[in-house]
């Protein structure tokens, strides 16, 4: 749900990189967090996304998802220039299949934290939720959707849990 008051800013590195940080978006729209998406480089568009960081607060950003490949270099440039929350999500980009945005993303200096996820799909989901999860502390309404996705989930782990009890059965011939 992008918009003109977007409460978490998506970043990439490249337009590559929209499948696993479509998974982010999904998240938050769900939730109906309204979010924004921007395609930046740290290395090829070093001005541009330092005008959409200091922009950001302006237009009621509180938390940044930030995805980058290789070395990765997008969170830190993010972190370095907002006291807001920074979460980065290592992508799969590169000959290493993430393990140098990994450690770029997490290894950043003392005072200039970003909060790393895990590499690829699952990290941008989870980093979608842990936004969400840090805008819930202030929005009560939010707080409320985390805790009936949350419920949903468990019914979901429950009902597959009775067919993989019936599944088993068949395979084994037992009847009824």
């Amino acid at each position: 749900m992008t918009g003109p008051f977007a409460r978490v800013a998506i970043y990439m590195g490249s337009d590559s990189d929209l499948p696993t940080m479509a998974e982010a978006a999904r998240v938050l729209d769900a939730l109906e967090v309204p979010f924004d998406l921007e395609v930046t480089s740290a290395h090829r568009s070093p001005a541009r996304t330092l005008d959409l960081i200091r922009a950001a607060p302006g237009k009621g950003v509180r938390v940044f998802i930030v995805g980058a490949g290789g070395a990765a270099h997008l969170a830190g440039m993010v972190a370095a220039h907002t006291t807001l929350p920074v979460l980065g999500v290592p992508l799969a980009s590169s000959d290493l299949n993430g393990l140098d945005a990994l450690l770029a993303t997490v290894q950043m200096p003392s005072g200039v934290p970003v909060g790393t996820l895990a590499i690829g799909s699952a990290g941008a989901a989870n980093a979608g939720m842990l936004a969400a999860q840090i805008l819930s502390l202030s929005d009560p309404a939010l707080a409320q959707r985390i805790a009936e996705r949350r419920t949903r989930m468990a019914e979901s782990v429950a009902a597959k849990s009775r067919d993989a009890r019936t599944k088993l059965a068949t395979l084994l011939g037992h009847k009824g």
